[in-house]
């Protein structure tokens, strides 16, 4: 499988936050403007939200049981409104009899969620719903955006536009993508919020960045992995103003409901069960293949944990020679992946990742001389395979079938945790084969001496080599 390529991380690079090389930062204004003077563009942008707004109020005149997660959203708000507690039950009371689900989330959600309450309940799923159709393509802009600039001339319909439009509709067959609408989860919200302040506010060295990130970790605390991120990639402002973000609106919310505050991150934050079986297949993530694995074992979640560890340094290592390299969205994925695999739980449709990473392997191909050209289409196509290919849905799952998976069927049932897996033995893999050459060159070179080409050395040489 083909991967990005990583030679231009053994070239010298700076000592600064920049990357050495790459490209300069997407001016995204200037692009949105360019966009609303293609009204066709706009409109076939537009389509899929709109579709969205309308179902949501044909499903509020009809009554339809749309939006499980978005109606737990819109049910915080509203108890977090009438000053009810958000954690002293497994329900809240204005949740309807189809989604009776714990809210989960830190106090500060159900702050942010307040717009949901003065939507009927369909409508807000509609409204959300909209916002994430618009939120995943304004990734695609800003993934397109952060790539190298290709060389020559490309044909008129690889322009940004047209692919960031043509991308949105496409990717919406991806399982993370839909699910993620189907429940009105906020996934590719938060993940815009990420990589919009990352590769675009940040990289502008805007006096707001770092903010949309602790707003995106105050939602749902994942993203607080992103703090290290900017940290680590020499953006020590814009990762104190994420962390003093989130610390803030945690504050503030201390503030207004005092009791609630406390007993979330007293209580609340620990308790795995009010979020769901942790080895159900729907959980892609370490903690979810060891307790499978193991039966349930009581050991499971601290191997995973402890495994995670492990592959902390690979992935700190790999994330800084992706960004001393000129290459911040590959970077980006780096970190996203990686905590996918560390959080106790990401379910199927936190997997929206994918989404920028096809945007990366997708942009190899018109780049590759025909030796790769091959292996590049089976990397992109083989990655879009596997998140549109509902797998994790159709084997067995549910009341403890996961724990009676064949050999077989555990391959099947991590595919998603899986692809970052592969994609960085095959670079790891790459990378030491590289070294190797470079080694065997340093050695025939020293063999055949200064003023000897290795060419003209005899094979009884290069026989013993």
């Amino acid at each position: 499988m083909s991967t990005p390529d990583l030679r231009d991380a053994e070239q010298p690079v700076s000592s600064g936050p920049e990357p050495a090389t790459g490209t300069a930062p997407l001016h995204l204004r200037a692009s949105l403007e360019r966009l609303a003077e293609r009204p066709r563009s706009l409109a076939l942008l537009l389509a899929l939200p709109a579709l969205a707004i309308v179902f949501g109020v044909v499903g509020w005149v009809f009554d339809l049981q749309l939006g499980v997660d978005s109606a737990v959203y819109r049910a915080g708000a509203i108890t977090l409104l009438q000053g009810e507690p958000l954690y002293e039950s497994n329900t809240l009371a204005p949740e309807p009899f189809w989604a009776l689900l714990p809210f989960t989330y830190p106090p500060t959600a159900a702050l942010l969620f307040v717009p949901l309450a003065v939507l009927p309940l369909q409508v807000a799923w509609g409204v959300l719903s909209a916002v994430s159709l618009v939120a995943m393509a304004l990734v695609i802009r800003v993934a397109i955006g952060a790539l190298p600039r290709p060389k020559g001339e490309l044909p008129q319909w690889v322009s940004p536009a047209r692919v960031t439009v043509l991308s949105a509709v496409l990717f919406f067959a991806l399982e993370p993508v839909w699910r993620t609408i189907f429940l009105g989860q906020i996934n590719l919200i938060l993940m815009a919020l990420v990589v919009v302040d990352v590769l675009v506010v940040c990289a502008r060295g805007s006096r707001w960045g770092g903010v949309m990130v602790g707003v995106a970790a105050a939602v749902k605390l994942t993203p607080l992995i992103f703090i290290p991120h900017l940290l680590f990639t020499g953006r020590r402002m814009d990762a104190l103003r994420a962390m003093g973000t989130f610390i803030g609106l945690q504050v503030l919310m201390f503030a207004l409901i005092p009791s609630d505050a406390w007993r979330f991150w007293t209580h609340t934050v620990f308790n795995q069960g009010r979020i769901g079986p942790m080895h159900w297949a729907g959980n892609q993530s370490l903690n979810g293949l060891f307790n499978r694995m193991t039966d349930l074992a009581p050991w499971a979640s601290n191997a995973a944990i402890a495994a995670g560890l492990l592959l902390a340094p690979l992935a700190v290592w790999l994330m800084l020679r992706f960004h001393r390299s000129g290459r911040p969205l590959e970077a980006l994925l780096v970190t996203a992946f990686y905590a996918l695999l560390l959080s106790p739980v990401s379910w199927s449709h936190h997997w929206v990742w994918a989404v920028p990473l096809i945007v990366v392997l997708v942009s190899k191909l018109p780049h590759a001389d025909p030796a790769k050209t091959r292996k590049r289409w089976v990397a992109a196509g083989g990655v879009f395979v596997v998140f549109v290919s509902c797998v994790l849905l159709v084997l067995p799952n549910g009341r403890n079938l996961e724990l009676h998976w064949e050999f077989w069927q555990y391959i099947l049932g991590s595919a998603y945790l899986l692809v970052p897996i592969v994609l960085v033995a095959v670079l790891a893999g790459r990378w030491l084969w590289r070294r190797y050459r470079a080694r065997l060159s340093r050695y025939r070179a020293r063999l055949t001496g200064p003023g000897e080409h290795p060419a003209d050395s005899n094979s009884e040489t290069v026989d013993h080599r």
